[in-house]
């Protein structure tokens, strides 16, 4: 590109939203880089942000909220894979469209602190070798519902901070499942599909990014009761146990995301009829007997006693911050509720609620693909930072 045009495409970015530029206004430094296999957009700013992706087609979407107005920053484009940026305005949202020159292709995210940098990898699919001519091609086969990323050997996963070694197992639990389909949209939209394609894509970034053992307490959809679940966990001497649900409401217009972690006690009249909901297949006044409870205090001693409730709150707790930022939805608190799930398991254990099955707009986010990579993203950057903590005792 000539130096002029360069110059012109520069100046059109700077004064994209504004003719004039405030001193002392945050900047967002955006720029591509091309590696071996893949591209990476890399957008810096010395604020944390909360975005997005929405994907069509050939394009990526990544809406970014900002409190402050931000001055964009960026420089051409010379990629292989990816074709332009293109930045819009609405309201409090910069819309960022990366426009890549295939329409196939897989994209994945991180993020890092001091300063903020959101990484995005931009994968173009692997190409169908031809086929001989007097050989008919196969029909295309029927796109999956869900596509969970590409794990790869585990011979090449990143080893864990030293002193996090002793985490040999996480085991990840798809809410409902078989007859018991959970929580369901105004538009069709199953928890039971939701919450098992979440877990699938989690699996396979921690499987990818960790040297661990990860077990899903069901991989498609068959019936599991929590008792069997929480055996499972046991049996396999799980370090880490995280259940994935999708939430649900009487309320319409209830929204956003929430992290539990046990206790026998629920907080408010909301959490205890979700964790009935959740304990007793839809019955919902069926309370918990007194030897149930007797259970639970036992249990809860002996939890209090190997500080699984501390190490529950602190996993919650960094779930929840990065719920926040990646995935865009209202922030709803960490909380303790007496979810049976939990009560089963002898390791930390928190139950994730993503989103609100029974508010349409959330639905419709947790059916996309794009946002179920959001909220796996999240649960395994929330336990990345869990492990980091304790890799330093």
């Amino acid at each position: 590109m000539r130096p002029g045009a360069a110059a012109l495409w520069l100046a059109l970015v700077l004064g994209v939203f504004s003719p004039t530029i405030a001193q002392g206004q945050p900047v967002l430094k955006v720029r591509v880089r091309d590696f071996s296999d893949y591209s990476r957009v890399a957008l810096e700013t010395p604020q944390t942000l909360t975005f997005a992706f929405e994907r069509a087609g050939a394009t990526l979407r990544v809406k970014v909220d900002s409190r402050t107005s931000l001055r964009i920053l960026g420089e051409p484009v010379d990629s292989r894979i990816v074709k332009s940026l293109n930045w819009a305005k609405q309201g409090n949202t910069y819309i960022l469209t990366i426009e890549a020159k295939v329409a196939g292709f897989n994209y994945n995210f991180y993020t890092l602190s001091n300063p903020f940098q959101l990484m995005i990898d931009i994968t173009p699919e692997a190409a169908v070798p031809s086929r001989p001519a007097a050989k008919p091609a196969p029909p295309p086969p029927a796109p999956p519902v869900y596509q969970p990323p590409v794990v790869e050997a585990p011979a090449q996963a990143e080893t864990l901070p030293p002193g996090a070694k002793g985490i040999r197992t996480i085991v990840i639990d798809p809410g409902h499942g078989g007859l018991e389909s959970g929580a369901n949209g105004r538009f069709g939209t199953l928890e039971k599909e939701v919450t098992l394609a979440i877990a699938l894509k989690l699996k396979a970034l921690v499987e990818r990014n960790m040297a661990v053992r990860v077990v899903l307490t069901r991989d498609k959809d068959i019936d599991m009761s929590l008792a069997d679940r929480g055996a499972l966990s046991n049996n396999n001497d799980a370090m880490l146990f995280i259940s994935i649900h999708a939430n649900g409401s009487r309320r319409k217009n209830s929204n956003g995301s929430e992290v539990y972690f046990l206790s026998l006690n629920a907080a408010d009249e909301d959490t205890r009829r979700l964790a009935y909901l959740e304990n007793n297949a839809g019955e919902l006044e069926q309370k918990i007997d007194r030897q149930d409870a007797d259970d639970l205090q036992m249990i809860l001693w002996d939890m209090a006693q190997s500080a699984f409730i501390k190490k529950s709150g602190q996993l919650a707790e960094f779930i929840q911050t990065e719920l926040n930022t990646l995935v865009g939805t209202g922030n709803r608190g960490i909380k303790q509720a007496p979810f049976k799930v939990l009560t089963e398991v002898a390791c930390p254990a928190v139950l994730v609620e993503t989103a609100f099955l029974s508010n349409p707009e959330e639905e419709r986010k947790l059916a996309d693909p794009a946002f179920q990579d959001s909220v796996a993203q999240a649960v395994y950057r929330g336990l990345l930072n869990y492990i980091r903590l304790y890799s330093q005792e």
